[in-house]
């Protein structure tokens, strides 16, 4: 399996987000004549908007950019001509890990092939999986550094899993978890936290024997949280939450591609990358998605606690100076706004314990998004 190698740490974002009806503020399956009237002038389909399993999602793409505001300004182009399609049909982009009360029986799977199949195997897990993520990809420079990356990485998963959580609601219900999103897709059967494997040879045998075992037919279906992308020649972040700002999403993408740079480079100096024991790992991912911002983590493998802030706090001034390298430096600073203000978890639960109604948590999502301005901040 070769690895297409990227010479420097390029970023790469996917941003999945709902479509709503503007009245009653619900998904409603309309990705098709959106798309299609995106689509009209590439031919068969806009290449950077697309479709997701759902016709009531829509996701976002950016091309390989080398700067996050490369990625800024990448997003809002796509982003201006879908919601303006989505506009003169009385409908928004719904932003955030999950839609608070519409529910999965209710929705579309997108008419393809693929997802037909998908839905077919996998049954329920597949069709409960209405929630969107952010993914990003930072390129790294051999399928070796991809899989020492990786590894190490999964140290600072639930970082981005508590910046990112913002989805309490599911159902109509407040599920008690900063991000219920996390727990739904990861009763995907080939969803987890990576396995810490030794270096690239490891990784390609595990793909032979899970694609000859039926288990997936290609990397493609190789959900971990983080994983190597051959292809692309990246390491692929996926644990984040969709997030209801452009703020927010350029800040995280700020740490991703921060953090990779980092490690990158402390792989070519010939440096054993930290690591901590699976379970912990498992631990720590668990508060994340639970507590978000409120908790301690585990940090390191003889079970001394830390609190969850004083890391991202850390993390932040460890990078700053690759974030001034890197010319990504405000974007970091964002998530100490983040941390400061509440995540969009905690926005939602203040909107809803304001007005005790679902709907106005949609609304506050929408008026999110459309003004790029957290609430409070």
């Amino acid at each position: 399996m070769k690895f297409n190698a990227s010479p420097e740490n390029t970023l790469g974002v996917e941003v999945e987000a709902g479509i709503v009806d503007r009245e009653s503020l619900a998904l409603v399956a309309r990705s098709d004549e959106v798309l299609s009237e995106l689509a009209a002038p590439f031919g068969d389909e806009h290449p950077k908007a697309k479709h997701e399993f759902y016709q009531s999602s829509i996701e976002v793409i950016t091309g390989i950019c080398d700067t996050v505001p490369d990625a800024e300004r990448d997003l809002r182009a796509t982003f201006d001509d879908v919601e303006a399609a989505l506009a003169k049909r009385g409908l928004a982009l719904q932003p955030g890990g999950l839609h608070p009360f519409s529910g999965w029986q209710e929705l579309t799977v997108t008419d393809d092939e693929r997802y037909r199949n998908f839905a077919e195997r996998i049954q329920w897990p597949a069709r409960r999986s209405m929630c969107h993520g952010i993914h990003y990809h930072v390129g790294v420079q051999s399928g070796d550094a991809s899989v020492a990356i990786a590894n190490s990485l999964a140290i600072q998963l639930p970082l981005f899993i508590a910046l990112s959580a913002s989805s309490p609601f599911w159902h109509g219900l407040d599920t008690g978890l900063d991000s219920s999103r996390t727990k739904v897709f990861e009763a995907m059967p080939t969803n987890d936290l990576p396995p810490l494997l030794s270096g690239w040879s490891e990784f390609e045998e595990l793909m032979d024997v899970l694609i000859k075992g039926g288990a997936i037919e290609s990397v493609r279906e190789l959900w971990w949280d983080i994983r190597p992308h051959p292809g692309f020649g990246t390491v692929e972040l996926r644990m984040s939450d969709a997030m209801a700002t452009m703020r927010e999403i350029l800040a995280l993408a700020a740490l991703a591609q921060c953090s990779v740079y980092d490690l990158s480079r402390r792989f070519e100096a010939g440096e054993t990358l930290p690591s901590l024991h699976p379970w912990v790992l498992k631990q720590n991912k668990w508060r994340a998605a639970r507590f978000g911002l409120d908790t301690m983590l585990i940090e390191n493998d003889e079970g001394d606690n830390r609190d969850i802030k004083e890391l991202i706090d850390s993390e932040i001034s460890r990078l700053s100076e690759v974030a001034r390298t890197l010319g990504c430096a405000d974007q970091l600073a964002d998530l100490r706004l983040i941390v400061e203000h509440g995540n969009g978890a905690t926005r939602q639960r203040r909107e809803f314990a304001r007005t005790g109604d679902l709907k106005s948590v949609v609304a506050l999502l929408l008026r999110e998004w459309e003004t790029n301005t957290p609430t409070g901040w």
